[in-house]
């Protein structure tokens, strides 16, 4: 009897054990599959990648920023950071090919990266060239160099706006990147008179902006513009024909007039465009920004394109008689060391293309007969023969249709923009979305 009570009480006791073992795996095992997930993939997620700042582990080193201070050269610069005149030396020879470091520039930022340790020994030196492109100088071992650039990102966006002064204002008063007001007054340099320009008048835009860590840069390209001016509608399309992109109309018209290849005829030409010319008068080096046509006293000189008198007289500054046209709110043309003026010409006056408005001569300082002509854009000379020219023909018939089928959803975007102005108080930016 007794064995028989034992028995019973240690078959108890195993089934008691069993029971709680049971309960407690039970317990531990009965879990959702939700939670198995999260258990899952907070057991095998990878460690987050290092942080890097030009290229550069950006945690193993110890940064500082700096920006280029007045007259301070890479020398003095690397000089400040207890770096030997040999390694100066020897970095700035291995720099030609990538850079020229006389090019480095006042406020422009640079950056040092330290060892992390108490000796706090310079290792590494990055110098933004511009917002996007940099230069990587190894202060140590092997001394590398290399150029890069940033990551830009592009970022299509839409804005509007209705004039209330000024285009400038316009666009910064719509929050909207300045930029714009050029890229605009070029698109419809042709056809809207930005100097005369009129309150209310509105535009619609879609456009690219890029922006580089997170700040914006510049504009990308203007894809589609809606301009309405003294009461008419002027549209504006980029579109690639013949691999060249230009601008037109709703119905595939370019928005752009060409200018005469030359403003005058039976000339040859005797001094070009240049930055360092050696004046034939002065004895001196000096810019020359524009290209001498050697040509007889009394040759006609032609308007080469259409526009308003600015100026016109005599030049105290060497340039003898001289008339200056504005052709549009980003072009205008001079005419120097001119014998006499044309008929009719005179300041305020307007001129058509090809409209006689002087003669060959030789005023001014000059050494002979000749036409000293320039060309300016938004009040900047420019080279008269490298003159970006874009085709002025309107679409070609073979490529109509898929002009008219590329612009469509733009042309409807443009017409979906909502106007802004102050008292609506509506954004006048948004991003499109892709």
């Amino acid at each position: 009897m007794k064995k028989i009570l034992i028995a019973l009480i240690t078959l108890l006791i195993l089934v008691i054990a069993a029971t709680i073992y049971i309960y407690q795996w039970r317990l531990k095992n009965d879990i959702t599959e939700e939670q198995q997930e999260s258990l899952s993939t907070e057991e095998f997620q990878p460690p987050p990648p290092p942080r890097t700042l030009y290229g550069l582990v950006a945690d193993s080193f110890i940064i500082e920023n700096f920006s280029v201070a007045r007259n301070q050269n890479l020398a003095s610069m690397l000089l400040a950071q207890n770096v030997d005149y040999q390694t100066i030396h020897q970095l700035a020879e291995k720099s030609k090919e990538t850079f020229d470091m006389r090019r480095i520039r006042t406020g422009n930022p640079y950056t040092i990266f330290y060892s992390r340790d108490t000796l706090n020994i310079p290792l590494w030196m990055v110098y933004e060239i511009d917002k996007t492109d940099y230069l990587v100088l190894q202060l140590t071992d092997s001394l590398a160099i290399f150029r890069d650039s940033k990551t830009i990102e592009t970022i299509r966006k839409s804005g509007s706006g209705v004039i209330t002064s000024s285009l400038w204002n316009t666009i910064n008063e719509n929050n909207l990147n300045p930029m714009l007001a050029i890229e605009l007054s070029e698109i419809y340099a042709w056809t809207v008179d930005f100097f005369g320009i009129e309150k209310g008048d509105r535009f619609r835009v879609i456009y690219d902006e890029q922006y580089v860590d997170s700040v914006a840069i510049g504009i990308a390209a203007v894809h589609a513009a809606h301009f309405n001016h003294k009461g008419r509608e002027y549209y504006a399309f980029r579109y690639q024909e013949d691999s060249v992109w230009s601008y037109f109309d709703e119905a595939g018209n370019s928005l752009r007039k060409t200018f005469l290849k030359a403003p005058l005829k039976f000339s040859r030409i005797s001094s070009r465009f240049s930055n360092n010319r050696f004046h034939p008068v002065l004895k001196i080096n000096r810019p020359h920004h524009g290209v001498d046509y050697a040509a007889p006293s009394g040759t006609p000189v032609y308007a080469i394109g259409d526009g308003t008198v600015t100026h016109r007289g005599w030049d105290p500054k060497g340039g003898g008689n001289f008339i200056r046209i504005r052709h549009n709110s980003v072009y205008s043309s001079l005419y120097m060391h001119l014998q006499g003026f044309g008929k009719g010409i005179k300041k305020g006056g307007f001129v058509q293309q090809g409209q006689l408005i002087g003669y060959v001569g030789s005023t001014g300082l000059s050494t002979g007969p000749h036409l000293d002509f320039r060309i300016f854009r938004n009040g900047s000379p420019v080279d008269p023969l490298k003159i970006d020219a874009p085709p002025v023909d309107p679409i070609h018939e073979d490529n109509m249709q898929d002009y008219l089928r590329y612009v469509e959803p733009m042309f409807l975007e443009l017409q979906n923009l909502k106007q802004y102005t102050r008292e609506t108080e509506e954004p006048a930016i948004q991003a499109i979305a892709e």
